[in-house]
């Protein structure tokens, strides 16, 4: 989502990636970007020993082969392209480069090194910008690197050789493709999915954000003598490794640096003072509710919709149409119109890109339920967080002035219509991440999965329609299932996922090779979780599977702000939190489930699979 911002600027540009890689191409599609394909002719030969690490060989490689595009293109067309994107990426073990094997003898060899151990898979990344004056080509480069932890299981010989002879490592560097059959290889990672894929999405569209979108508060810095601040500069983040820090849960193992001329205090020459120290990011966090309670207010009375269907709109038609005061309606507007949600013209304002995808009601992949499911329910809770530290309970007393036992059915399934509203809103978080989901892990060795909570089946569809020989039991409340006839989808795909009403915790669990808790474990504590777990596993045959969905803390908890933010929001609405993979791994193996693999998509959720011993 942090493209969408700056993608209207990039749309009458002319993008080329310098990549013959279809794993590239892909990403890049998916992600909506309009681009040709010009692949390099760059002859990768340059010296590894020459370079002090192995990202700065993957950058200039990266770098190079846009550049040489750039040049050639330049040359063919007396015209160069807006944008030329290169990308180079490694395996490395203990220092050592791993690229593509040569021959299956090769594959062996570095598959057997990888094999139990830890390695690092570096991306490097180029963006070139070019320009073309009295028949000269300019070309500013801005590159980056991006490096994700890979953990091998300990692998039989024979499971090896049949990976290689399925012919998949030979155009992979490394000599395994994580995406495909490679997973299966792979225990656990830490950091960018994508980037041991083949690109690094995530921090590509923030370095995007840098080069063409609006400067962001925290690079903003007081000029040096003035005590009140009259007056900004603005500093890029230019070439910093990795620059930008994680608002999701792939970027652990990283550094976040800040921006150019704002040291930390423990590398400064000078003692930080008010002086040489903007109060910028305090500032922007006092001011986060306010911004969040316009998206919540402008979501309840369905703006987006209403600029949707009738857009571009005055501020008096706005304001005309919603019955709403005249001075309110501008203020909104342009408040949505400073955080990218809105565009504004002399034909009056429109939904941006971003709010067209995701904030108007009806649309595919709406989040406006979601959004609707903040303002009626978990921002009651969060005004009374002082009360929830304090007293380590959930402040159902004091917001609805009873103690609340059961909070889905005394509270969210109160009503038909909050019934209602918390499964669209429940709908439209899954449908967001299901697609990466269903194709983290190899589970073809899997025909039967049950859904636990799976509510209206978001995920066993999309299951379904990746694994064509998997039959799907969605396993939720009586109240729940009586609702899936007015969300059922069409497709194949619905012949494979049948419903069964039920209480996971008291009622006996229907039959599975593999079951899916996606969105549950993070509401009980522990000592709830390790009861589901263990009547799972009761349930579960020796060789079947567990797939937990949902957001991994990172170790230390000291990053990963959105997973930090939203297992504090566990534990005020239900006393309960997000987890560690190891947390994860600890309470799976308590119940005998082992080979427990992670994978972190640096989005809503990320993914755990365990198979039964």
């Amino acid at each position: 989502m942090i493209l969408y911002p700056v993608i209207r600027k990039l749309l009458d540009k002319r993008m080329v990636l310098a990549s013959a890689s279809p794993r590239r191409l892909e990403i890049l599609s998916n992600a909506g970007f309009r681009f040709e394909v010009v692949p390099s002719r760059f002859k990768e030969k340059l010296s590894k020993a020459s370079f002090s690490t192995p990202y700065a060989y993957a950058m200039e490689t990266a770098k190079q082969k846009a550049l040489e595009v750039a040049s050639r293109m330049h040359q063919k067309d007396l015209r160069a392209p807006d944008i030329v994107i290169g990308a180079d990426t490694i395996v490395v073990l203990k220092g050592s480069i791993l690229e593509k094997p040569v021959d299956k003898a090769d594959a062996y060899s570095m598959l057997s090194r990888l094999n139990g151990k830890e390695h690092c898979v570096f991306t490097g990344v180029a963006i070139v910008r070019c320009s073309s004056q009295g028949g000269k080509l300019h070309m500013d480069v801005s590159e980056f690197y991006e490096e994700t932890r890979v953990q091998f299981s300990q692998l039989s010989e024979e499971l090896l050789w049949d990976y290689i002879h399925s012919g998949e490592p030979m155009d992979k560097a490394g000599g395994y493709g994580i995406q495909a059959l490679g997973g299966m290889l792979v225990e656990a990672i830490h950091g960018d999915f994508f980037n041991v894929v083949g690109f690094p999405l995530n921090q590509f569209c923030k370095k995007l954000s840098e080069l063409y979108g609006p400067p962001r508060p925290e690079d903003l810095q007081w000029v040096q003598g003035h005590s009140t601040p009259t007056m900004h500069t603005f500093n890029t983040l230019g070439n910093v490794p990795g620059g930008g820090c994680s608002q999701g849960g792939a970027w652990w193992g990283h550094n976040c640096p800040q921006a150019q001329g704002r040291k930390d205090a423990k590398d400064s020459e000078h003692k930080p003072t008010v002086e040489n120290m903007s109060p910028a990011a305090i500032i922007k966090i006092i001011d986060g509710f306010k911004i969040c309670k316009v998206l919540l207010t402008a979501c309840k009375i369905k703006l987006f919709d209403l600029l949707r269907d009738k857009g571009p709109l005055s501020v008096a038609d706005v304001a005309r149409n919603l019955d709403i005061s005249e001075e309110g309606s501008g203020h909104l507007l342009d408040i949505l119109v400073a955080f990218q949600l809105l565009n504004k013209t002399e034909r009056g304002y429109s939904n941006t890109h971003l709010a067209s995808l995701y904030l108007a009601s009806d649309v595919e992949h709406s989040l406006h339920s979601f959004v609707v499911l903040h303002e009626d329910v978990i921002w009651p809770f969060f005004s009374h967080l002082e009360f929830a530290i304090r007293e380590g309970v959930v402040q159902s007393r004091r917001i609805l002035g009873v103690e609340v036992k059961d909070i889905y059915q005394e509270l969210l399934y109160r009503t038909q219509e909050q019934k209602l509203q918390f499964i669209r809103a429940m709908r439209d978080h899954v449908k967001v991440d299901a697609p990466m989901v269903a194709t983290a892990f190899d589970l073809s060795r899997f025909t039967s999965a049950c859904d636990l909570g799976g509510s209206i089946g978001i995920l066993a569809y999309e299951l379904a329609r990746q694994h064509p020989g998997l039959r799907v039991t969605v396993f939720d409340r009586p109240e729940v299932i009586e609702e899936v006839v007015h969300f059922q989808p069409d497709g194949p795909q619905t012949g494979q996922v049948s419903f069964m009403s039920g209480d996971f915790f008291n009622d006996t669990l229907p039959e599975a090779d593999l079951y899916i808790l996606s969105k549950i474990l993070h509401t009980w504590p522990d000592d709830q979780a390790h009861r589901l777990l263990s009547r799972i596993s009761s349930s579960c045959k020796p060789g079947g599977g567990v797939l937990v969905v949902e957001l991994l803390l990172n170790e230390d908890k000291r990053k990963a702000q959105y997973a930090v933010l939203y297992s504090l929001c566990m534990m005020v609405l239900f006393r309960a939190k997000e987890r560690t993979l190891n947390e994860y791994r600890s309470l799976l193996r308590t119940h005998g489930f082992t080979n427990v693999r992670g994978v972190c998509f640096g989005n809503l959720v990320d993914a755990v699979l365990a198979t039964k011993a």
